[in-house]
């Protein structure tokens, strides 16, 4: 079985995919993730390059692609000198997700079926890319690492 043309993604409460659904123009996903830039290689000082965004992304109604909001909270190094409180990293992140959701005229969360995409900011990759696993048809959501594939009911692997 190929990927399909159009990869449908579970509505999870409380879970990795709660920030996905409908509005009056079409599909959304929304998150918040760290991510490294691409060829980043682990050593000394990681912490300064490990980045929290808050990431929103459209499509039509057909699950074609629109645009993307995607801004950086701060960094790993940052979060660990101030975890807690309104103005952590990821409070932040938060609480930016939470405005750019809110600005979604009539938004219901409920399960998508989007198509592959993608696009690379401050050297991150984001989209949801296609390939082969294993020898299996595969898709994944970069950076979350929300994998999916057969048998193509939205549910997702990490």
């Amino acid at each position: 079985m190929a990927v399909p043309e159009v990869i449908p993604i579970a509505y999870e409460p409380h879970g990795r995919t709660e920030a996905i659904g409908h509005y009056a123009d079409g599909q959304f996903i929304g998150s918040v993730t760290y991510a490294f830039p691409k060829g980043f290689e682990l050593e000394a000082g990681w912490e300064d390059h490990k980045r929290l965004y808050s990431v929103l992304h459209t499509f039509d109604a057909d699950g074609r692609y629109r645009d993307s909001e995607i801004w950086c909270a701060g960094t790993w190094a940052e979060q660990q000198r101030a975890p807690h409180g309104p103005e952590s990293v990821l409070a932040r992140a938060r609480a930016h997700l939470a405005t750019m959701l809110r600005s979604l005229p009539r938004r219901t969360y409920t399960d998508i079926a989007i198509r592959p995409f993608q696009l690379t900011v401050d050297s991150v990759l984001f989209g949801l890319l296609t390939g082969v696993d294993e020898g299996e048809p595969w898709a994944e959501l970069y950076p979350d690492h929300l994998g999916f594939g057969a048998p193509w009911d939205g549910t997702y692997d990490t």
